[in-house]
């Protein structure tokens, strides 16, 4: 266990997190093509998920964006190949890249808002299919 694992207390522990989680998932032999072939500015798609995940912790209104809108379109693009699995894999990557830089209540937060966001965004791109 690594012993310098602190708390996430600020935008600046998110952005930390938003980076080295999607390191992981660009490194993907499963899914990262998904996100490869989809995201042009990287700059500016971690910039938009660390202001995702800064409102959904600690609140405010930074976010712009629809990120249902947003997965249905990509779950389109793709010929609706994106199930279970994928989220399944996203969801390991998201737990592990906390579990390895941060400890406290704010992971279990985070782990548990990210599980019920995967499962809403799942049901709505698997409604969109018919």
């Amino acid at each position: 266990m690594n012993s310098i694992r602190k708390e996430i207390t600020d935008r600046s522990d998110i952005a930390i997190l938003v980076d080295e989680f999607y390191k992981k998932i660009r490194a993907d032999k499963e899914i990262g093509f998904y996100f490869n072939n989809t995201i042009t500015d990287w700059e500016e798609h971690l910039n938009k998920l660390t202001d995702f995940w800064e409102m959904n912790l600690f609140g405010g209104k930074k976010y712009k964006g629809d990120p249902l809108k947003a997965h249905v379109e990509v779950e389109q693009k793709f010929q609706h190949q994106i199930g279970p699995n994928e989220f399944g894999i996203w969801l390991n990557y998201w737990a592990q890249t906390l579990d390895e830089l941060y400890e406290g209540e704010n992971v279990s937060i985070l782990k548990r808002r990210a599980r019920k966001m995967g499962t809403f965004i799942y049901m709505e791109m698997f409604k969109s299919r018919s």
